[in-house]
């Protein structure tokens, strides 16, 4: 994936909290997940997993999306950070800038997001109102709770803004095994940004906090946000931002191959038998196997079709 080098690029939806420990907000805030308090994640198992694996510690404090809570070595965050977002909007100008550094490609894909999302909801007579998108590092603040970087990238229904760290990519090649590049990363935004349209359309509003098992509300949610990723990824090239044109010039097959595998790597059946080196227990699935994440992120890829997404239609095989 390549974007245009002379396309803008808008840093007005970005909030850069990376500059103190990406933690805002006054005072401490106890070990709630944000999942816990309603945020909706990319891997939500991975606290449990992986932090169980490596001797986090035990297990306590709030509820992450899949029924377990955030080790106390991670809770208690503090600060009064604020926002600054004057080096990124200096650093991050047009699409030569996305090239060459992540925050910037973070940035443009957002661009594109909000220009094919706005087109979208525009066709359907409703109005699109766009996210802000969070980078943190270490650990944050937010309206659903506080999160450790730990619990990967995430939407908060809460504020309905978008929270990431950006070290989470590294995590996605060397812990996952991920192949990794800007579309497997694009994947992960438009993913959270499929969360973000749930909660527009009152679909969020539908699954109660806990729910879990293999035809589940959170894993029909999750599903529909991959599918919802994979229209956004079918007219990525075609969708003109604030510039007046696309800021992705090319998508290739290796490039969808690379968002498959990054679908693949985060599916809760792979996480708990590879990551958690166990076995596969179809009721704490929060987000579908890996096989449904593929099926319905090409689903949305291969019809652009938002409409083709409902994981809750009656009698729909998720797979």
């Amino acid at each position: 994936m390549r974007f245009n080098e002379n396309a803008d690029l808008d840093t007005s939806q970005i909030d850069d909290l990376r500059g103190g420990g990406g933690r805002r907000g006054g005072g401490g805030v106890g070990g709630r997940v944000a999942a816990g308090g309603g945020g909706l994640g990319i891997v939500g198992l991975i606290l449990y997993f992986l932090l169980s694996q490596l001797g986090g510690g035990g297990l306590g404090g709030g509820v992450d999306s899949g029924g377990f809570g955030l080790p106390e070595g991670l809770s208690g965050l503090s600060g009064g950070q604020t926002a600054d977002t004057t080096q990124i909007a200096q650093s991050c100008r047009t699409g030569a800038d996305a090239n060459t550094q992540l925050d910037c490609e973070v940035v443009a894909v957002v661009n594109s997001l909000d220009g094919y999302w706005t087109d979208a909801f525009a066709r359907s007579g409703q109005t699109y109102q766009p996210p802000r998108t969070n980078f943190f590092s270490g650990g944050v603040n937010t309206a659903c709770g506080s999160a450790s970087s730990a619990v990967g990238p995430f939407y908060c229904p809460g504020d309905n803004e978008v929270y990431i760290d950006l070290s989470f990519f590294q995590e996605l090649e060397t812990r996952f095994g991920a192949q990794g590049g800007p579309f497997a990363r694009a994947y992960v935004i438009a993913h959270e940004y499929g969360h973000h349209i749930q909660a527009l359309l009152g679909t969020t509003s539908r699954v109660q906090s806990g729910d879990v098992g293999p035809t589940s509300g959170s894993v029909r949610l999750e599903l529909q946000a991959d599918c919802y990723a994979g229209v956004w990824a079918n007219h990525a090239t075609t969708t003109p931002t604030s510039s007046g044109e696309p800021l992705i010039v090319e998508v290739t097959q290796d490039d969808v191959a690379a968002a498959l595998d990054t679908a693949a790597r985060i599916g809760d059946d792979f996480i708990q038998t590879e990551l958690g080196g166990g076995r596969v227990d179809e009721s704490q699935f929060s987000h579908g196997s890996s096989a449904q994440r593929e099926l319905w992120y090409t689903t949305g890829y291969e019809t652009g079709d938002p409409s083709r997404c409902d994981t809750f239609a009656r009698g729909v095989d998720l797979g």
